[in-house]
């Protein structure tokens, strides 16, 4: 078996996955603590695991990351969550930190940390073509799978969505709570730059947001679309584990 924790702006989730990759416990749910250093994310996240058997431990998280390292803490680093502005000092405590090593180091178990986007994207594809993910909850993520293979692309949380703000705020939870049809207009305009971007011959949604569209809300697009159960990152642990090549 397998644990899976995903660390979100707002909560932190986690679940124990059975070899046939359906849940063999409850899936748990903890409060983002504010404000969030390394260190007390790692604490907590030590806590969860802690408190479970598994030795090989999936872990997505909710930024850009790569080789074990975060690059930037997406909305980590804000001072109270996703309605408050950035601490640099925080933001500066988060970057090139080793968060897979020292979560390693504080559990003795197998910790591998991924972009939590690009986890769920390797559970949902089903290795065809060029697959990409949008997960939708307090922030936007995207992830590309190509034939089956996680490739690198850049996290856009944070970048400029045209002049209506970074990707987070326009198509974040924030933003839909305040209206939902800008919301939708504004994600469906940026669903078909991203299409067009990579080339894209398939779609999958997921996150908790992605409950709140309707089946067909993207038929115009002309390429498959597929909306994933809201646990479908937790689910994908298995698959980090089966394929040792994959390490973002």
């Amino acid at each position: 078996m397998f644990l899976a924790v995903d660390i979100g702006a707002t909560s932190v989730k986690f679940a124990s996955v059975g070899a046939d990759g359906e849940f063999t416990s409850e899936v748990g749910q903890i409060p983002t603590p504010y404000p969030c250093e390394p260190t007390s994310m790692v604490e907590l996240v030590a806590d969860i695991i802690s408190g479970f058997s598994e030795m090989s431990v999936g872990v997505g998280f909710p930024g850009d990351f790569a080789d074990g390292t975060v690059i930037q803490p997406g909305n980590l680093s804000r001072e109270a969550g996703f309605d408050s502005p950035i601490d640099p000092i925080i933001h500066a405590k988060w970057e090139g930190f080793g968060l897979q090593n020292a979560l390693r180091e504080a559990t003795g178990r197998n910790v591998r940390v991924v972009n939590d986007a690009a986890m769920a994207a390797i559970g949902y594809s089903d290795g065809q073509g060029r697959e990409l993910t949008f997960t939708l909850g307090t922030g936007l993520g995207i992830a590309l799978v190509v034939e089956g293979q996680l490739t690198r692309i850049r996290d856009v949380g944070s970048e400029e969505f045209k002049d209506y703000g970074t990707y987070d705020e326009v198509l974040g939870e924030f933003a839909r709570a305040q209206d939902s049809q800008v919301w939708r207009d504004h994600l469906h305009e940026a669903v078909r730059a991203f299409i067009d971007e990579f080339k894209v011959t398939k779609v999958h949604f997921g996150g908790g947001n992605a409950r709140r569209l309707p089946k067909d809300e993207f038929a115009e697009l002309g390429i498959p679309v597929v909306f994933n159960d809201n646990n479908g990152t937790l689910k994908s642990v298995l698959k980090l584990f089966a394929d040792e090549s994959v390490n973002r």
